[in-house]
């Protein structure tokens, strides 16, 4: 592998990649006729995870393998819905989730991942980030272990919202301890006090809001590693009807480093 460093992928979870790529093709990976594809079928995937990995223009990762940017955003067309289907295994559904909050203490938050913003779609403006975007839910345990990971609902949505229209809602609901932040006030989880209507917030409260903060980082952390794959932290350049199979393709893929290290 010749960008190890660059998709963070050891030799061992690109094979496996590969192999779960190759059996998802429908027509394969080599023309069969005319002349030769420019890369290989493990240099596309590699390719196509540096993409997501980094979100580089097409044209930097064209010349890391020597090909023009036309070739890699072939490769990254082709297979980043192959990709998907590959590691969706990896990930946990929704019912094998409940299964793990069961009784339990979680954690709960929301992250907005960036878009372009795509004109005729006002619905994923988010006020509170003042850009356009996904609202993704995820849920890990007390020590920032992920659990679950939603997909993603219109910018526009507030948490309570997505909490609710993601189905994270009802699978919250037999944990046994829910901790959240300021926008899941209500929702009935342990959440910071927010401060009353011309007033300030006493020693006790603000101890306390503290002490729910501390048990919050975890959470932040868990979303700051899903946001490694950049594609999720800066905004995203691609057509957006194909952003949801982005959007998989990364979660399956932070599932497979995850499973497999």
């Amino acid at each position: 592998m010749r960008f190890k460093r660059t998709s963070r992928l050891s030799d061992a979870e690109l094979e496996a990649l590969v192999t779960g790529v190759a059996g998802v093709l429908e027509q394969g990976w080599a023309a069969a006729t005319g002349r030769p594809r420019a890369l290989s079928l493990t240099e596309a995937v590699e390719a196509t995870v540096i993409y997501l990995r980094r979100n580089l223009p097409e044209e930097v990762i064209g010349d890391m393998y020597g090909v023009s940017q036309a070739t890699v955003s072939r490769a990254v067309t082709a297979l980043t819905g192959p990709i998907a289907t590959a590691t969706a295994g990896r990930a946990p559904t929704l019912e094998e989730a409940k299964e793990y909050v069961k009784g339990a203490i979680v954690l709960v938050d929301g992250s907005l991942a960036p878009v372009w913003s795509w004109t005729g779609h006002s619905e994923l403006r988010s006020g509170k980030h003042r850009t356009t975007g996904f609202n993704v839910q995820v849920v890990t345990d007390a020590v920032g272990e992920v659990l679950y990971v939603a997909k993603p609902i219109e910018g526009c949505a507030h948490d309570m919202r997505a909490l609710d229209e993601s189905g994270v809602k009802d699978l919250l609901a037999t944990a046994g301890t829910v901790i959240a932040d300021k926008g899941y006030i209500g929702a009935g989880y342990l959440t910071p006090r927010r401060k009353p209507q011309n007033a300030e917030l006493n020693t006790a409260d603000l101890a306390f809001n503290e002490e729910v903060g501390r048990l919050r980082a975890p959470v932040e952390r868990a979303i700051a590693n899903l946001k490694v794959w950049r594609v999720l932290h800066t905004d995203y350049r691609r057509p957006l009807k194909t952003f949801l199979e982005t959007f998989q393709a990364v979660i399956g893929l932070y599932f497979l480093q995850r499973t497999s290290a």
